[in-house]
C-alpha cells in the first residue's frame, strides 16, 4: 500500500528505524494523508519474518497472513461503522458477529478491553504483537482510560499504533505515552500525479477542494464528485440551484457546502479562498448571514445520517447559501431558509 502512496515512504523509513525506541506510535496528520495505510504497512513490517528485512517483504507467511487480515498477532480496532465500510469483520463480544443494535461510530470500551486481553497473551508466531487503533480519537473517555495502563507498560513485545487526524482530541494521558509521527500533506504535484494515475480527471481541482488531501480527493472521485461541477458550484449556489449536486451523497454535499461557506467568509473579509481558488468577490455577502448558514450546515452535518428527504434538505441548504452570499434582507433570509430549521 505504501508503494502506491509515495509520500509515505519517508515516514515509513523513519518509523521502522525507530522500532526499538518506543512501543507506541501516534501517527497523525490531516485526514486523507494516509494514516491508516501507513499504520497497516508499519504493523506488517514489525511482524515480517523475512530475513534481514527492513520493511514488509510481502512474501513471508507473516506478511501473507497480515494481507489476508488473518494474522493472529495483529489486532485492528475500528469503529464498527468504519469497519463495515472498509470490509473488516466486526465481532460481537460473544464472538457471534451478529447484533441487532446500530453499528457504533466509536471504538467501544468493550473492544479496548478485548485489546488489553490480546496484549497480555503470548505471541502466536514468536515475534511482536501489534494493535492498530484508527481513528484513535474515536475512543471515548472510558475506552481511552481502559487503555492507559497497557499503553504505558505493555507486556512482552506488544506494540501500539494509534492513527489519527485529530490528535488534540485524544486525552493528554494517551498522547504522552506515544511517540508522535507526523504525516504532512504531500506536495501538490506529487499528489496530482498519483491521482492522475488512479484515473482521477482534473485532479488539481479535486485536490484543492479537499484541502490537499489526496485520499479524500480519490474518495470524492469514487462518489462521482467531478472537477467540472466543483468549478461551477459557487455560481450555482449563488443562483440557488442544487441540481448539479443532487446525485452526490448528502454527507458529501454538506461537507462541500461547508468548505464553500468557509471560503465565502474568507473572501468577505478580504482573505484568499482555500478550497475554491476561483471564487469571485461577493460584495453583497453579509457576515451574519454567512454565520447563520455555517450553523445550519453544522447542524445538518451532525444529522446527516438521519433519513431526511435528501433533495429537500440539499435544496434548503443551497437556498440558504444563496441568500447569505447575495446579502438579502433578514426578513427575506428568514422566509427562504425556514425549511432548514424544520427539516421535512
Amino acid at each position: 500500500m505504501v508503494a502506491a502512496l509515495p509520500w509515505l515512504e519517508a515516514p515509513l523509513r523513519e518509523a521502522l528505524s525507530a522500532r526499538r525506541e518506543h512501543h507506541a506510535l501516534l501517527v497523525h496528520g490531516p485526514r486523507g494523508a494516509g494514516q491508516f495505510e501507513l499504520a497497516l504497512v508499519l504493523a506488517k513490517g514489525w511482524l515480517c519474518e523475512g530475513v534481514a528485512s527492513q520493511r514488509p517483504c510481502n512474501r513471508c507467511a507473516s506478511c501473507l497472513l497480515a494481507i489476508s487480515r488473518n494474522h493472529p498477532d495483529l489486532l485492528v480496532l475500528l469503529p464498527e461503522v468504519l469497519g463495515l465500510q472498509l470490509g473488516w469483520g466486526i465481532e460481537e463480544e460473544d464472538g457471534s458477529g451478529a447484533s441487532n443494535r446500530k453499528p457504533s461510530k466509536e471504538i467501544r470500551v468493550a473492544a479496548v478491553r478485548a485489546a488489553v486481553e490480546f496484549a497480555l497473551t503470548t505471541s502466536a508466531r514468536g515475534r511482536a504483537k501489534v494493535i492498530v487503533l484508527f481513528p484513535a480519537e474515536s475512543m471515548n473517555a472510558i475506552a481511552a482510560n481502559a487503555l492507559l495502563k497497557t499503553l504505558e507498560e505493555p507486556g512482552g513485545l506488544t506494540r501500539f499504533i494509534l492513527a489519527s487526524a485529530n490528535p488534540e482530541a485524544l486525552p493528554a494521558t494517551v498522547r504522552s505515552r506515544c511517540r508522535p509521527l507526523h504525516l504532512p500533506v504531500p506536495p501538490a504535484d506529487e499528489a496530482c500525479r498519483w491521482l492522475a494515475g488512479e484515473g482521477v480527471q482534473e485532479p488539481e481541482r479535486l485536490l484543492a477542494a479537499t484541502g490537499g488531501q489526496p485520499l479524500e480527493a480519490l474518495a470524492w472521485s469514487a462518489e462521482r464528485v467531478d472537477a467540472g461541477t466543483l468549478e461551477r458550484l459557487p455560481a450555482e449556489v449563488l443562483r440557488g440551484d442544487a441540481s448539479a449536486v443532487a446525485q452526490w451523497p448528502v454527507p458529501r454535499v454538506i461537507e462541500i457546502l461547508q468548505k464553500l461557506c468557509h471560503d465565502a467568509m474568507r473572501v468577505q473579509v478580504g482573505a484568499p479562498p482555500r478550497y475554491f481558488p476561483d471564487l469571485p468577490p461577493m460584495p453583497g455577502a453579509r457576515s451574519d448571514a454567512l454565520h447563520e448558514w455555517a450553523r445550519s450546515l453544522t447542524r445538518a452535518a451532525h444529522d446527516a445520517d438521519h433519513p431526511w428527504h435528501a433533495g429537500l434538505i440539499i435544496d434548503a441548504l443551497v437556498l440558504q447559501g444563496s441568500t447569505a452570499c447575495q446579502g438579502l434582507p433578514a426578513h427575506e433570509r428568514s422566509r427562504r431558509t425556514h425549511s432548514i430549521h424544520s427539516p421535512p
